[in-house]
């Protein structure tokens, strides 16, 4: 296949595939010992561990990568169809046909007569929809495994859906000055044995919640935003380590001034 084919197969190509991927399985569950002897929780940190590989390779662009890691998504998810089908509760088709009619039913606008001319209406509607297939709460849907950060990103989402939140990003972020204020008033940078770790803890987290919700309201991804500073901060210090080296200088010997020196070379680059 050539470039400019990628990416351009066939539906029928494209369910063959899939077929192929579902035949494959069924022989790898048949003969490998390993594959075997999998279930649905040996597989769930693999899962997990998946896709925080799939979000690097977004987070950096690597479009083959992206392929790579939704390919073993994909084998994760049709393997625990297997498995459920081995034990008679439910199957691929089962899986699949089942999000199908729910994204039918979540989705009035499109297959029925609900107006919706909005992403905000959308959202709002889905919200509500939920609501009807049984949630008791707006936010039941949200992972308590979820990491903190991603899940105060979701709760927002989830709060604003229901009509519960700021009218303007002004008024975030008075509440993060607010926050802010709080949180120094707390935290006595004086006299460290003064401050009440739960209480600073609190306001803290008071202060991280705030901000996450100015990033939503600024249009900003806050896990993706300090990810991003992550790989960042990880580049400029392996610059500082590897030209230091260089210098025949030991990070451990040096000076803050002379390892800032590095850093400043690194942030120029």
């Amino acid at each position: 296949m050539t470039t400019s084919q990628l990416g351009k197969n066939s539906r029928e190509e494209q369910l063959k595939a899939f077929n192929r991927l579902l035949d494959v399985l069924d022989e790898l569950r048949e003969k490998c010992p390993w594959d075997r002897k999998q279930t649905l929780e040996s597989l769930r940190h693999l899962t997990i561990e998946e896709t925080y590989e799939l979000s690097d390779a977004i987070l950096k662009g690597e479009l083959q990568e992206v392929k790579k890691e939704i390919g073993d998504i994909m084998l994760h998810l049709v393997f625990y169809a297997k498995i459920a089908s081995e034990q008679g509760a439910f199957d691929i088709a089962d899986v699949l046909n089942a999000q199908c009619e729910k994204l039918i039913f979540r989705h009035p606008h499109i297959y029925s007569d609900v107006k919706a001319d909005s992403e905000e209406e959308v959202k709002q509607n889905w919200e509500k929809l939920k609501l009807k297939e049984g949630n008791k709460s707006v936010l039941g849907g949200v992972p308590q495994s979820l990491p903190a950060l991603v899940k105060a990103m979701r709760i927002q989402e989830k709060a604003r859906g229901a009509g519960f939140d700021w009218d303007d990003k002004s008024q975030v972020w008075e509440k993060v000055q607010e926050e802010l204020s709080e949180f120094e008033s707390e935290f006595n940078v004086a006299d460290f044995t003064a401050v009440d770790p739960k209480k600073a803890t609190a306001e803290f987290g008071d202060l991280l919640f705030s901000l996450i919700n100015f990033a939503r309201f600024a249009g900003i991804n806050p896990e993706e935003a300090l990810e991003r500073t992550n790989l960042k901060f990880i580049h400029r210090f392996q610059y500082l380590e590897t030209e230091a080296a260089k210098d025949g200088k030991q990070l451990h010997d040096m000076t803050l001034e002379e390892m800032d020196f590095y850093w400043d070379k690194a942030k120029k680059l």
